[in-house]
């Protein structure tokens, strides 16, 4: 694989603004974080999409929101509606977070369903969807079950976790789900790539996005050693 360029890593970052304590005037600051470095996309609380598609409108940074989070328990009709709302308010791009507990109960036609409703939706708005497994739950044939899902549904993504739970994004999982995916869905690592070494750990596996806080650290970093 080439060296990547600073643009090119830039474009791997979901900036992630989901912290429930966060302010209005914080998410603004945020967002000019993301449109300072150009990154993929702004993942922002339900509330604030419209503000964040307004704000971002000009650049290539898209407005990103989270459906179902961070527990994945609402009911289906919910997620579509909360979909339908984003959508409308300029999200371009979902996070849905999966029914955990349906999951581990097996129950994998409600689970594909509850999944495929989100997806179309958002793919007839010309929109994308990730899901959003929160590993730290599940056991191995869980997580191919779902890839496996996902691939059938026409995901756009598959995510590792929210970044709420006792632990996020291991090498082992983002290898296990880019092995289980088919070549049309993606991989989103969320929670513990914190570094200019990790991304590029991760880059090597195959991610194409990850969800970070961190954003201008770690693009910072990179910048200092790619010289440029």
């Amino acid at each position: 694989m080439p060296a990547p360029t600073l643009a090119e890593l830039a474009k791997m970052f979901d900036h992630s603004l989901l912290q429930p304590q966060l302010t209005d005037a914080e998410l603004d600051r945020g967002l000019a974080v993301a449109a300072e470095y150009n990154v993929a996309s702004v993942c922002i609380k339900p509330y604030a999409v419209k503000r964040a598609a307004k704000l971002l409108a000009g650049t290539t940074v898209e407005a990103s929101t989270v459906i179902g989070f961070p527990h994945g328990g609402n009911l289906t009709a919910v997620k579509v509606l909360e979909s339908e709302l984003a959508l409308a308010d300029g999200a371009t791009e979902l996070d849905m977070v999966v029914n955990i507990g349906k999951v581990l109960s097996g129950e994998w036609n409600y689970v594909a369903d509850d999944i495929r409703a989100v997806v179309e939706v958002a793919h007839r708005a010309v929109a994308k969807v990730k899901v959003i497994f929160e590993n730290a739950f599940l056991k191995e044939e869980h997580k191919r079950a779902l890839c496996r899902i996902c691939g059938e549904v026409r995901a756009d993504w598959v995510k590792t976790s929210t970044g709420y739970a006792e632990s996020g994004a291991t090498i082992e999982d983002l290898k296990l789900m880019r092995e289980c995916s088919p070549a049309w869905v993606q991989v989103k690592a969320a929670g513990g790539v914190r570094t200019y070494e990790k991304l590029l750990e991760v880059r090597a596996i195959g991610v194409s996005r990850v969800g970070a806080t961190a954003t201008k650290v770690i693009l910072d970093e990179a910048k200092s050693k790619l010289g440029s």
